[in-house]
């Protein structure tokens, strides 16, 4: 997938800056995407150039002018063809900590568990946030009502990807944690015995 599809199904939500993209970027896709704002904005200036997305600049008082983006008929074109591609790539995974705690038995024991309490903090964290969301969301609503009742429904089913994914984060970090805690206390009886 390229970052312009996942901008353009930022921009399904309606016009935002540069600015705003980035920002949403962090609160609402990225449960599955990332990108810097310099990343964001080079490709807003391809996608404009390519007639995907239109610019209208805001004049604004003691602030630099804005430019705020929109997606052209070109470009909710383009979005529909993606989404008939069939079939998607499957998710490569490239994890640094994983390598890491694959030779936890060689390496330094200590570093790759703080290792593994980072990703198990920041995955509390995010999954918080993404609750919190949730409930913006559903506003009050069951989760049945909100998706007959709302226009679009992709943002939610994303989201709950990401809680997916983050809730599976806590569970494979917790268990490795528990797992180190017996081997070491396992090797400390026996060394002991």
């Amino acid at each position: 997938m390229a970052l312009r599809n996942a901008v353009m199904a930022a921009l399904l939500e309606g016009e935002a800056s540069g600015y705003d993209l980035a920002k949403g970027f962090e609160a609402s896709v990225a449960n599955f995407w990332m990108a810097t704002p310099q990343q964001i904005y080079r490709e807003l200036e391809r996608m404009e150039g390519e007639g995907l997305v239109s610019a209208r600049v805001v004049q604004q008082e003691r602030r630099p002018n804005k430019r705020l983006f929109s997606l052209t008929e070109a470009g909710l074109d383009a979005m529909r063809a993606y989404t008939a591609e069939v079939p998607s790539k499957p998710t490569a995974i490239r994890d640094e900590l994983m390598v890491k705690v694959s030779c936890v038995d060689i390496g330094d024991a200590e570093a790759v568990r703080a290792g593994v309490v980072e990703r198990v903090e920041r995955a509390g964290v995010k999954l918080a946030r993404y609750r919190r969301a949730q409930e913006r969301m559903l506003a009050g609503r069951g989760e049945e009502e909100y998706l007959v009742t709302v226009e679009r429904v992709g943002p939610y089913l994303t989201l709950l990807g990401g809680m997916a994914l983050e809730q599976a984060n806590l569970q494979w970090g917790e268990t490795v944690l528990r797992r180190l805690d017996q081997r070491a206390e396992a090797l400390g009886a026996t060394a002991r015995g």
